[in-house]
């Protein structure tokens, strides 16, 4: 397969954990790989004597000058973005009450706004293409509210329901949305991309607090492996109808599908009230 005909891969936040094995594991698929990190060194082993069909670029999310610079080079060198993975973003732990105003903002600039970013600055070559995958990394989170995560999963939460839209608005152009919901997985992510503002309010230590604790020490234990993660990332790109939701490991799918089962059969059960509330007939 020449250079030109494999996909373009343009993927955020590859430093570290899934960013880094997901490109990785595309490299070594022989994609076309955009390689992107705050600081660019980070990432520069993994485009080493395979500059012909990798590119690595300084990338910060919460920079919009910092995007479009780095869609013209990605565009420059390989003419068009098959699949956008928006991953960069990290962790933020604290009861609601506690929770700092700096430090909910700068994650959802980062989680959020950034992502938003990001994805508009690649849909116009996606839109000519009338093709394009955007995959948005998010969280179990993003479908189900764990205590000491409330900010956290807001972001992940809007990230979901934003990508809702995009899918709706994307599909008659050929762009196709999946939300990636990770559960726990071995990635360091808690000693390496987690932010905490400790409870110290008596009336939380069951519930924020044990939660922050319990993670902290988790790290390093997790059951979910990150190279068996990047592999089925890149498999559903492979589906030509790929899913609107891929949640990655065991303890995440059980959850999830746990919620949403809780959540359907609530909002049945109040199926009368709920209609009652029309304009009579």
């Amino acid at each position: 397969m020449s250079a030109e005909k494999r996909p373009v891969w343009f993927i955020t936040g590859c430093s570290t954990g899934f960013g880094r094995e997901l490109a990785q594991q595309a490299i070594a698929q022989n994609f076309n790989v955009v390689v992107t990190a705050r600081d660019v060194t980070k990432v520069s082993d993994l485009v080493q004597g395979k500059e012909g069909n990798t590119l690595a670029l300084a990338l910060d999310v919460t920079d919009n000058a910092a995007i479009d610079s780095a869609v013209k080079a990605t565009l420059e060198k390989f003419g068009t973005i098959d699949v956008l993975v928006n991953n960069a973003g990290y962790g933020y732990q604290s009861s609601v009450e506690e929770g700092v105003e700096s430090e909910i903002r700068a994650q959802f600039d980062a989680n959020v706004f950034g992502l938003f970013a990001m994805t508009r600055a690649v849909l116009p070559a996606m839109r000519k293409a009338r093709k394009g995958h955007v995959i948005n990394i998010t969280s179990v989170a993003g479908l189900i509210g764990f205590a000491a995560s409330g900010y956290y999963s807001a972001s992940k939460h809007a990230v979901e329901g934003w990508s809702d839209s995009l899918a709706a608005e994307g599909e008659p152009l050929g762009i196709k949305v999946t939300c990636v919901e990770p559960g726990p997985f071995r990635t360091d992510w808690a000693g390496r991309s987690l932010h905490q503002t400790k409870s110290t309010i008596a009336d939380y230590a069951g519930t924020a607090g044990e939660r922050m604790n319990a993670i902290s020490g988790y790290s390093g234990q997790q059951p979910g492996d990150p190279v068996r993660a990047a592999k089925a990332m890149i498999e559903i790109t492979e589906n030509a109808n790929p899913p609107r939701h891929l949640v990655l490991g065991a303890i995440g799918f059980e959850g999830v599908t746990k919620k949403l089962k809780q959540r359907l059969s609530e909002i049945e059960s109040l199926e009368k009230i709920s209609k009652a509330t029309d304009y009579p007939q």
